[in-house]
């Protein structure tokens, strides 16, 4: 019998989805299977990623400094690689005594306004990235003409600020393309999204944006390791959206990060984000070329295994989709169940849409840094 000719490119998406099989999945059950599992789909995970960047002299300058209700920001600027300075917020906790070590945390920002969201900055009107991500979303906090303090309660947001009123000592970088890091609106042009525009213009020069902006958290951590009031022995990362994708690669690839919190990320590519549900949930700045012949999003969190991490749901996500996220949540909690260590995960469900929810975050992050 002949198959049906798939002439649009989206029941091409959805055949090959459904008959194309990755080349390395997650199916094993002990520890030895696990590391055999890690040693096999790292390699591909890395080739996907590309080359990272050249270092840089980081240079670092602070720009400003601020003191707030708990802790001091600090605004500086280093280098990560020639050519590419990076902006951010060093939060720091008041009444620290002379030596006093503290633990770090890298506090990763989702879509919008960048550093400025997770630091509690305020700007005004949230703006047109604002605008087109706030649309899409139900409740009517996130109405795309909500004041930036009104959409950044929304979400609770603030995290970094959150992180540094209890005592953690944060430095939280702008991605590209968020922030002081977006290219100017005659470049990307009306109707196009910045993400993918900055992932093509990376990837003509050979490097995914993807693999630019760990790299820059890489070297945002290389600055909290050295700072004087931090324990570089108790280092972890948190993030929201795309800064639990950020999150998640920086577990991966940093050794100093010893744990983290992924909120509103665990989900699959291949089952829901090019789906009819999904509508093309896809973004640049996320993008690894090749993912689905090797694997999906839980593979590549099976490589950041055992390292303990909290993932967080909303049942009613319309970013992502509740159901796909706790299907990979539970493929993540086999792999670590293999690996030998289940008590590394967990999960913090909240009957709420996409949002930093906190419930959990702050008593798992005390109990492993």
């Amino acid at each position: 019998m002949k198959s049906a000719r798939s002439v649009n490119f989206y029941d091409t998406i959805q055949t090959w989805g459904r008959t194309r099989r990755p080349d390395t999945p997650f199916t094993g059950a002990t520890p030895a299977a696990f590391r055999r599992w890690q040693r096999a789909f790292a390699p591909h995970y890395r080739r996907m990623l590309g080359p990272w960047p050249r270092r840089a002299a980081p240079r670092v300058k602070v720009l400003e400094r601020v003191k707030l209700d708990g802790y001091v920001r600090e605004k500086i600027i280093y280098d990560s690689t020639p050519g590419m300075s990076v902006p951010c917020y060093l939060l720091v906790p008041t009444g620290l005594r002379k030596g006093e070590k503290r633990p770090g945390l890298l506090a990763a920002h989702g879509h919008g306004k960048g550093k400025a969201d997770i630091c509690g900055v305020m700007t005004g009107k949230p703006g047109k990235n604002y605008a087109d991500w706030a649309a899409s979303f139900t409740a009517s906090p996130r109405h795309p003409d909500t004041d930036h303090a009104s959409w950044v309660r929304s979400l609770n947001y603030d995290y970094a600020a959150q992180a540094a009123r209890l005592g953690y000592v944060v430095i939280a970088p702008d991605w590209i393309p968020f922030g002081e890091r977006r290219p100017p609106q005659w470049f990307v042009r009306d109707g196009r999204d910045e993400c993918d525009i900055s992932s093509m213009a990376m990837q003509y020069f050979g490097h995914t944006l993807l693999a630019q902006n760990v790299w820059d958290g890489m070297r945002a951590v290389d600055l909290l390791a050295l700072h004087p009031n931090v324990d570089a022995r108790r280092l972890g990362v948190i993030g929201l959206s795309y800064g639990g994708t950020m999150s998640t690669h920086l577990l991966i690839n940093d050794s100093r990060l010893k744990a983290g919190v992924v909120s509103g990320y665990v989900s699959t590519v291949r089952v829901d984000a090019l789906n009819g549900r999904g509508k093309g949930n896809t973004c640049g700045a996320q993008y690894v070329p090749g993912l689905l012949a090797h694997g999906d999003i839980p593979e590549m969190l099976g490589l950041a295994a055992p390292k303990p991490v909290l993932f967080e749901m909303g049942r009613r996500e319309t970013c992502f989709h509740y159901p796909d996220m706790l299907v990979a949540y539970k493929k993540v909690e086999r792999m670590y169940r293999a690996a030998g260590h289940p008590e590394r995960i967990a999960h913090d469900t909240f009957d709420a849409d996409h949002m930093w929810s906190g419930r959990r975050a702050w008593s798992w992050l005390a109990m492993w840094l």
